[in-house]
Formats: structure tokens, sequence, C-alpha cells
């Protein structure tokens, strides 16, 4: 497998083979979730936060048609810079592979990827989620099915506030995923630290949240888990502000009839736009914030014993 569609970057391959801590990032948000620079001088900063909390960064992307868990710098900087990289979720991978095309993987790819290279914790900025009104349009994220039948760990600021926060978390119960919060007992809301709905369990210590982690796939109960890691309190957007500003996102993307895939980028951006810089900085603070205590979470689960 790992020959036929998957490179592994030397550093990468060199700490999973000897045992050490390995946190999976995404891409999407290189190419579609901030506007470059910020993209790419995020990009660097977060695997350098990886690095400073003693684990080794796997950015992930599928570039000329094969998987890559981990980039180079030049790598990074094309994903930043390209205006031609496909968005792509589980069911775009054997497309764009076949087509050899480049794609900045999403949750669920990340995921993929991920798991296929051996790489257990997986750090994002939010997860997606069921859209609203979903009761109508069926509009349900792949990254929700891909955490009940992928085993890997998901490190987040909560689901995007842009989605249906309470309905997301029903279908995670539904699908058995188990929702931790890391030092809270609600669900973080992206932009904001609380969301108005509870966790299933609240853990105080990284080391906890491995330990329940390892217990969980020990007893062969496959699929992800989602760790909820609030936002900085200082980088925190006001709730009336960042609400004002969904809802108005919201009636421009009905108007222009923005659908599927393309929904949650012009989301972000349009808030972007309303708020100015303030919700992009969040973003950036929160994805760092994420990178830290994902990489902790990361080498406590490499000191477990298998």
């Amino acid at each position: 497998m790992n020959r036929e569609y998957l490179d592994i970057h030397p550093e990468v391959q060199e700490a999973l083979k000897q045992e050490q801590p390995v946190v999976a990032l995404e891409s999407t948000i290189i190419s579609h979730g901030m506007p470059y620079p910020q993209n790419m001088e995020t990009a660097r900063r977060v695997e350098q936060k990886v690095r400073d909390n003693g684990a080794v960064p796997a950015t992930i992307a599928i570039l000329k048609g094969r998987m890559k868990a981990g980039l180079s710098d030049s790598e990074l900087e094309h994903l930043a810079k390209a205006g031609d990289i496909k968005k792509v979720s589980r069911r775009d991978i054997p497309y764009i592979m076949s087509g050899r095309l480049d794609g900045a993987t999403t949750v669920a790819s990340t995921m993929i990827v991920a798991a296929l290279a051996g790489i257990r914790v997986f750090v994002t900025g939010g997860i997606g989620g069921v859209h609203r009104g979903a009761s109508s349009t069926f509009d349900i994220s792949a990254d929700l099915t891909e955490l009940s039948k992928t085993s890997v760990a998901v490190v987040c600021a909560g689901v995007k506030s842009i989605l249906d926060i309470g309905a997301t978390l029903e279908y995670l119960e539904t699908q058995g995923v188990p929702v931790f919060g890391y030092q809270t007992g609600e669900f973080p809301a992206f932009y904001t630290r609380n969301s108005g709905f509870l966790v299933d369990q609240r853990f105080g210590e990284t080391a906890e949240i491995a330990k329940a982690i390892k217990v969980k796939w020990d007893l062969g109960l496959n699929g992800g888990i989602v760790i909820g890691n609030p936002v900085p309190r200082e980088f925190e957007m006001d709730k009336k502000e960042i609400d004002q500003a969904i809802e108005r996102a919201l009636s421009d993307a009905e108007l222009k009839d923005v659908k599927g895939k393309e929904i949650t980028p012009f989301l972000l951006a349009r808030i972007v736009e309303l708020t100015g810089t303030r919700s992009l900085q969040t973003n950036i603070e929160l994805v760092l914030n994420n990178a830290a205590v994902g990489a902790r979470i990361a080498q406590d689960l490499a000191s477990l014993k298998p």
C-alpha cells in the first residue's frame, strides 16, 4: 500500500519506526481556509508548535496523485499559493489520485491518510458536522461518518459554529464516537469557548485522555475520538458579534445558492470579511493551541505500551 499510493516523509517514517509521537495536520486550512500569506505562515507555525511540544508534524495532502504524510516546505508553499488545489474528502480520493491531481485534505481524508500511515493523533481547527437545515437538505459532513470508522483521535476547537452543534453531537453519539473535553465540561464552539452543550467526559490532563484512547482501541472499539479544546480565553470572540456574522453569512450563501462542499469555505471567508481580522486571528490561535495539546496527547499515547 505505502509504495503504491502513499509517500511518508523520511522524518515522519523514522519517528513512526521508533514509536515516537507524530501528529497529523490537515491541508484544507492551507488551501481553502485562509488567504495567502497567512495560510503559509500559519502552516509553518503550527508545525513548529507540534515540534515545540515534543512531537513530529505530518501535514497531509495529495500531490500529483500521491498521498503525502508529511510535506516539505516547498510543498507547503505550493498548497498555499496555487489556485487550483481541489478540496478532497473521502469520496474525492479515487479520481484525484487516478487523475494525478493536487488535493487539500479535509478532516475525513486526513484521517484516512493518517490511519494508513500509522498516525494516531490528528489536529485540526474545527470538525465538520450537521449543517443547519439538514432535516430538509440532508447536508451532513463526511467527517462524522469517518469518525465512526477510522481509528484516529481528533483534537479540535469544537464544531464550526456555522453548523448545528446540537445535531452534530447527537449524530456522533449515534455513531458511538466519544466526545471528550480537555479542561472543559462544555463542548467548544470554535470562535467561542462555550456552546451550551456538554461533552461526554471532561479530562484535566492529556495523559488521562491518552489512557482512554488506548482502552478504546485495545478493546477493538474501532473509530475515532473527538477531543474538544477551547480557544484560549484571550482570543475568544464576542458571541453576539460572531453570531450576527454567521447569520449574515448564511443568508448570503442562500442568496448565492452556495451548496455542497463549497458552503463551508464560503461561510468562513464571508465571516472574515464581516469581522475584519478578528475571526481570522481567532482561527489561527485556536489551531496553534490545538497543536500544542495534540502533540502532548500523542506523546502520552506513545509512552503507553501497546
